[in-house]
C-alpha cells in the first residue's frame, strides 16, 4: 500500500495486543478500532475480593429510588445479604430504600470504604475527583460503565479503581451466593454461605 504525503504526515504508531507495533494512517478504520480497545486492567478477582472483604462501608453514587433501576437492586441486595454500612447519594432523593438520600459526597457521615458509581462514562472523572476531595481509596465503577482515561487517572492519584464489574454480582460471587441466582460457584453444600 503506497501512502500520500498528507497520510504519511498524519501515521500513528499502533501497539498491537502482540506485543508488536506498526504505523498505521490515523483516519483508517483499523487505527480508530484499536485507539478504541481497552488496554487497562483493573484489580484481579482476589484483589477485588480482598476489597470487598476489607470493607465496612460503601456509597452507591448515582443511586435511584425507581425499583427498576439496577442502582436500586443492588442498594436493596447490600442491604439485605452483607454487613456493610450502605449510603445513597443523589441529589434529587431526600430516600431510598428507606434511609437517608445524601446529595454529594462531601455530606456522608464518614468517609466510605468503596465508592460505587452509577454514572455515566463522562462522568467519571468528576466522581473522581470527588472521590479524591473526601478522602475515599476504592472507585468501583459499575457493570457496563468504562472510562479508561478516568481509570488511569484514579490509579495515578492513589485510588484502587475497579471498573465495568458489577459489585452484587461479585460480593455474591465471593460469599458463594451465586447460587441464588442459578449459578454454579464450585461449592457442593446445603448450606447457605453466612453473610
Amino acid at each position: 500500500m503506497t501512502l500520500t504525503e498528507a497520510e504519511r504526515q498524519d501515521v500513528v504508531p499502533t501497539h498491537l495486543a502482540n506485543g508488536l507495533t506498526c504505523d498505521l494512517p490515523a483516519s483508517s478504520p483499523l487505527a480508530k478500532l484499536l485507539r478504541k480497545q481497552r488496554t487497562w486492567i483493573g484489580p484481579s478477582a482476589k484483589e477485588r475480593q480482598a476489597i470487598l472483604r476489607r470493607a465496612k462501608s460503601i456509597a452507591i453514587v448515582g443511586a435511584s429510588p425507581n425499583p427498576s433501576r439496577s442502582s436500586y437492586f443492588v442498594g436493596t441486595y447490600l442491604l439485605q445479604s452483607s454487613d456493610y454500612r450502605v449510603y445513597f447519594v443523589n441529589p434529587n432523593a431526600d430516600e431510598i430504600l428507606g434511609q437517608k438520600a445524601y446529595p454529594d459526597l462531601a455530606s456522608l457521615p464518614e468517609v466510605p470504604d468503596i465508592v460505587d458509581v452509577f454514572r455515566k462514562g463522562s462522568d467519571i472523572p468528576g466522581v473522581i475527583d470527588d472521590v479524591l476531595a473526601i478522602g475515599a481509596t476504592t472507585v468501583w465503577v459499575q457493570l457496563g460503565i468504562w472510562n479508561e482515561e478516568a481509570a488511569v487517572y484514579g490509579e495515578s492519584k492513589g485510588l484502587t479503581v475497579v471498573m465495568d464489574r458489577c459489585i452484587k454480582v461479585e460480593h455474591a460471587r465471593f460469599s458463594g451466593g451465586l447460587h441464588l441466582l442459578g449459578f454454579d460457584t464450585g461449592q457442593i453444600s446445603s448450606r447457605r454461605a453466612a453473610r
